[in-house]
């Protein structure tokens, strides 16, 4: 893949260059601290919703064995998106969309992943039926990936732009909570947590724009390494416990774990098929429909990297391959015991503020991924990092996503029929979504799908309006 040439119709390498282009050969010690900020800006969502649904499983059976089960599905999932992020960026065949996205576990399904541990009564059965879906729910994705030329007709500029517009919006909420500290966190907002996390958004905005080279391209990096060092000496000025008006005591939501780092051993091999596989179309049905607002969203994060790192639209054959590359990845995933993977939305952002979408430097992340996979040790020095250290750097990132749906829906001019497609969809689209109260009279399945991040609703409004209503009139001229 190294001699691989550039495409016909590519950027020039008189426009973009080192790591502004995503073909260029980029120098290892360029790369490296490059793609090292992209994992630490999603390790923490990246393990997320696992922690969610095997703690959901585990809470109506036997939680010593999911507490064994977790570690090992924990470690899987940063070789997973290790590995299926490498496929996206260099593509093996027609999988995988040669474009500056990193791949993760999605957090789009938690929803219906605790609907169904509920209705199957949770334990390894119901997780393992959760797999089963995944597998049939990625292979179902990824032909919706080999069909997309036909369909790319129902996601023009304007609809594409709603999406990413949404995804920005639902992102912003979780960059500023964790800017508190995590909202589950006992001081959450603490003026200890905000001042952190403040300092770490001045560091990244001075070496992004009072320097230039490497320490601007790496000022995400560099503002979250400045983020540990903080946090490692705070505890030599202030407190580390706090007490709750309960009179419980706890830990500030700021201090490093260290204690996780030492107890981590230095190299484990994943395990293949960690749970038995159960194919059961009470979690079957529902997650399919799920793989479909999976391959709308990942339409609107790869025109969102395009649009906001590239300044250009996605191709078919880009949308396609990494659609496909979503698909067979989850199928993949599943395997291995690990949720979805998809096209990783913080790291749109990233790569929509910084610019850099080299692949040699996402290639370096997404290496640095598979050795946390396989040594745990390194992996729990990423984990062990403050939300309110990767709040400083997520809520510019994610405001950088709502910018690039701006762009893409003004890259038209925009017209009567468009002003009404982005209205409508984001004002009841997205607004019942975000307010997922408002459904409560509505069925299970339908809350599910149309009440969580308003992503959903408003693609659903988007592309619902995009078809009916008529196109504008030409303009008449004199």
């Amino acid at each position: 893949m190294k001699n691989e040439k550039r495409p016909a119709g590519s950027a020039p390498e008189s426009k973009f260059f080192g790591p502004y282009d995503f073909w260029a050969k980029l120098p290892l010690a360029q790369a490296i601290p490059l793609g090292l900020q992209h994992v630490l800006a999603m390790f923490v969502g990246n393990l997320t919703p696992i922690l969610i649904i095997t703690s959901a499983c585990a809470a109506m059976s036997d939680a010593e064995q999911f507490a064994a089960l977790q570690v090992s599905l924990l470690q899987n999932a940063m070789l997973v998106a290790g590995l299926v992020t490498l496929v996206q960026l260099f593509a093996i065949g027609p999988v995988g969309g040669k474009v500056p996205i990193i791949m993760g576990t999605s957090s789009g399904f938690i929803g219906v992943f605790q609907s169904i541990a509920q209705v199957m009564g949770g334990g390894i059965l119901a997780y393992g039926a959760i797999m089963g879906a995944s597998i049939i729910g990625g292979l179902f994705e990824s032909v919706l990936g080999l069909f997309l030329k036909p369909l790319r007709r129902f996601f023009p500029a304007v609809v594409t732009g709603t999406v990413v517009l949404s995804i920005g919006l639902s992102l912003i909420g979780v960059g500023v909570s964790s800017f508190g500290g995590g909202s589950a966190a006992p001081d959450y907002g603490s003026i200890e947590n905000l001042l952190v996390a403040l300092a770490v958004l001045v560091v990244i905005l001075l070496f992004k724009h009072g320097t230039k080279g490497i320490p601007s391209f790496s000022c995400i990096l560099l503002g979250i390494v400045f983020g540990y060092i903080v946090c490692a000496l705070l505890p030599l000025f202030l407190p580390t416990t706090g007490v709750t008006a309960d009179g419980v005591e706890y830990t500030k939501a700021w201090v490093l774990n260290w204690d996780k780092v030492a107890q981590a051993s230095w190299f484990a091999v994943p395990d293949l098929i960690p749970v038995p596989i159960v194919f059961d179309m009470r979690a079957i049905a529902p997650v399919i429909i799920m793989f479909i607002v999976t391959a709308v969203e990942t339409v609107g994060d790869i025109s969102g990297v395009m649009e906001g790192g590239m300044d250009r639209e996605a191709t078919d054959k880009e949308l396609s391959g990494g659609i496909l590359c979503d698909g067979l990845g989850s199928s993949f995933a599943a395997l291995l015991g690990v949720l979805p993977n998809t096209s990783f939305s913080q790291n749109v952002g990233l790569v929509t503020m910084t610019k850099v979408v080299n692949r040699i430097a996402l290639a370096c992340g997404a290496v640095f991924l598979i050795l946390c996979g396989l040594l745990p040790k390194l992996a729990a020095l990423v984990s062990i990092m403050p939300q309110c250290v990767l709040g400083g750097a997520a809520v510019m990132m994610f405001a950088s996503i709502v910018m690039s749906g701006i762009q893409l829906i003004t890259r038209d001019p925009l017209t009567p029929r468009s002003m009404t497609i982005v209205s409508v969809a984001l004002g009841l689209g997205y607004g019942l979504g975000a307010n997922g109260a408002v459904l409560a009279g509505l069925p299970e399945a339908v809350r599910l799908l149309f009440g969580g991040s308003g992503i959903v609703p408003a693609a659903f409004v988007a592309i619902v309006l995009n078809i009916l209503l008529p196109q504008d009139a030409p303009v008449e001229r004199a």
